[in-house]
């Protein structure tokens, strides 16, 4: 006997509830933001933002500079135990705003406000320096891929003196190899050029990098994130997104790198063969005294007001374009 299957009863079309989750937005991207967030802050820079970072970098690393210079090195026998600079200082302004604008200015800062206005200005060979500080910075800063990373921090501030400083060494001992220049020795150290370099590195690794650099800089950077870049009218870096302006990771840059370094190592040996154009050392500090750094201090201040300024009638503008 044949069954029949019962008959489907008729379907009535039924109202399908929509779906409350809201498309994905375009702009999100595995946690990565782009364009704007609310607005009016964005994750690329503005003009006037990047000469208001470049010009904080350069002031205060300058006054930083100020204050070194008149604090006296103390040492140990025959080891001068000195702060070469605060590396926390343009390690803090690259980790949170921009490596590269930050490094642009921090090495500049050291030239104008302390090697010029104090009366220590080397001509052409200041270059090797400010472009040995540029790509310690550089780097360093492109690093810290999140701000509130001590350890990303700690290494950071590191990297600033190694690069900075390995290369200084390398030019000193290129100099002697090549017989520019006489070997300095310090008497009750090994008589060694190398060794005395190795030492010196050390002292400059625990000084600047640990003291001066990565202790200030792991509770400085982590507790200013977040909080100071609202000011300048930008968004607090978010772990995992592009850095604006970082050193990108490609063989090019590297290019780049070891192009800068044999260039600094070149306006290095102008000096050694005496032919540094544009020096200028009247050497104020011994003629007129410690307070003379207070015209430093005044051209920062200068300097910084009037960057202020432009910063807050460059917004003014823009939000009158907006509107």
């Amino acid at each position: 006997m044949t069954t029949t299957p019962p008959a489907t009863p008729p379907t009535t079309p039924s109202t399908t509830t929509p779906s409350t989750t809201a498309p994905a937005d375009p702009d999100v991207r595995r946690g990565r933001l782009r364009g704007a967030v609310d607005g009016i802050r964005t994750a690329e820079l503005t003009t006037s933002q990047k000469l208001m970072v470049f010009v904080l970098s350069m002031s205060l690393f300058g006054l930083s500079n100020i204050i070194l210079e008149i604090i006296p090195d103390p040492s140990i026998g025959p080891v001068d135990v000195s702060v070469s600079y605060m590396v926390f200082v343009p390690l803090t302004i690259a980790a949170l705003f921009s490596p590269f604008w930050a490094a642009l200015g921090a090495p500049l800062g050291e030239i104008v406000f302390t090697d010029l206005l104090m009366g220590d200005f080397s001509g052409l060979a200041e270059v090797e320096g400010y472009l040995q500080m540029f790509l310690a910075v550089y780097i360093a800063g492109s690093l810290i891929r999140n701000p509130r990373s001590r350890v990303q921090i700690a290494v950071g501030a590191i990297v600033v003196v190694l690069i900075d400083k390995i290369l200084s060494a390398v030019v000193d001992l290129s100099k002697v190899w090549i017989g520019v220049e006489d070997a300095e020795l310090v008497q009750g150290l090994p008589q060694s050029m190398l060794a005395l370099e190795a030492i010196g590195l050390g002292v400059d690794v625990l000084m600047s990098g640990v003291l001066l650099g990565a202790i200030p800089a792991m509770w400085l950077i982590p507790s200013l994130h977040g909080r100071i870049e609202p000011l300048m009218g930008m968004r607090p870096r978010v772990p995992g997104e592009p850095i604006p302006g970082s050193a990108p990771r490609t063989p090019l840059f590297l290019a780049a790198a070891l192009v800068l370094s044999v260039v600094s190592f070149g306006f290095a040996f102008l000096e050694a063969f005496d032919l540094s154009a544009g020096s200028w050392e009247p050497d104020f500090l011994d003629r007129f005294g410690n307070w003379f750094v207070l015209v430093s201090v005044a051209a920062i201040a200068l300097v910084l007001v009037v960057a202020i300024l432009l910063f807050r009638l460059s917004r003014s503008a823009a939000t009158t374009d907006d509107r």
